[in-house]
């Protein structure tokens, strides 16, 4: 019978804690923690500066960490060679010979690794570059770079993907690719890191989200649990702009009302109350040209930590997490 290699579901692909790394007295990243679950998609956002880039690359062993431990798909941290061959990664952006066709660079790695050719032909089809396949690289946009470096990070039929900014350059259809190629590998079993400063794009795709701010965890979650932090507004519109002010009496009703300079007033509060507002409007003479819930977004909830310490953003933590 042959001998065929198997996955552990129930074991983290990423399991580290303590991550850190000092340049001078600059701690780039500050005791950071990450647990990626096989086959899910976590997502890694944070200002600019923050230690994304960092904390991706000490997981790679691209730069020597300062402090931390863990596990990377079931190898020690610092057993490159048990994990690594496992891994997927592009980093900072694909670096490849101009003067060669997309086929012939990914035909390099290919045979470097002992792949077969038709290997370089798959991911391409992944991708959707086959069409351009014998073109010179040289003649590529940047973001068709971005998607030949993520056919590279393909190739070896990676447990682990590891992407940086993986939608730099992208029109929307190639980002609406990508996030439904990420989708369908996580399907297949395939755990995905990946950090982008998209939000949007980071809550149509990811499981998880860990938001790091000065280096440290502002936020380690479901999206849904970051999101959760932000509340949904009643916002209305009055369908004579001069009863602005006696719309916002009558939401003032319903809680603490904000009026907004592009002619509508806003409040904290859901459906139920939106269809109160509905009515309190028509008694007193105020008809509406607009009512809506405007429901809080990935942005805001990251907007809203960013301001906060990462010790303070930290804190609040999602029912049944530890």
């Amino acid at each position: 019978m042959p001998v065929t290699e198997t996955r552990t579901p129930n074991e983290a692909a990423v399991d580290v804690t303590g991550l850190a790394k000092v340049y001078g007295e600059r701690r780039a990243v500050d005791g950071l923690e990450l647990v990626l679950q096989r086959g899910s998609v976590v997502g890694l956002v944070g200002p600019n500066g923050a230690g994304k880039t960092t904390a991706l690359r000490m997981l790679l062993g691209l730069i020597q960490r300062d402090g931390g431990s863990g596990t990377v798909l079931g190898s020690n941290l610092d057993d490159h060679i048990g994990y690594l061959p496992k891994v997927g990664a592009l980093i900072e952006g694909p670096a490849f010979t101009p003067s060669l066709s997309a086929r012939k660079n990914l035909l390099v790695l290919t045979r470097l690794v002992g792949l077969p050719d038709s290997r370089a032909d798959d991911v391409l089809a992944q991708v959707e570059l086959s069409d351009r396949a014998k073109d010179k690289v040289k003649t590529y946009s940047l973001g068709m770079r971005q998607r030949l470096g993520i056919a590279a990070s393909l190739l070896t039929d990676p447990e682990l993907l590891v992407l940086d900014e993986p939608t730099n350059g992208l029109d929307p259809a190639g980002i609406r690719e990508v996030r439904d190629l990420l989708r369908q590998l996580a399907d297949e079993g395939v755990s995905v890191l990946v950090s982008s400063h998209l939000l949007a794009e980071i809550e149509a795709i990811c499981d998880h989200v860990v938001l790091i701010n000065q280096g440290q965890v502002g936020y380690s979650g479901t999206v849904k649990g970051m999101i959760g932090g932000q509340v949904a507004q009643v916002v209305a519109r009055p369908a004579d702009p001069d009863r602005l002010t006696d719309l916002a009496a009558v939401a003032a009703r319903f809680g603490e009302t904000t009026t907004n300079d592009d002619g509508t007033v806003s409040f904290e509060g859901e459906q139920d109350v939106a269809a109160q507002l509905n009515q309190a409007a028509f008694d007193a003479g105020v008809l509406l040209s607009g009512l809506g819930i405007l429901r809080p977004t990935l942005e805001q909830a990251f907007f809203a930590l960013t301001e906060k310490s990462p010790a303070q953003a930290a804190s609040p933590q999602e029912e049944g997490e530890s």
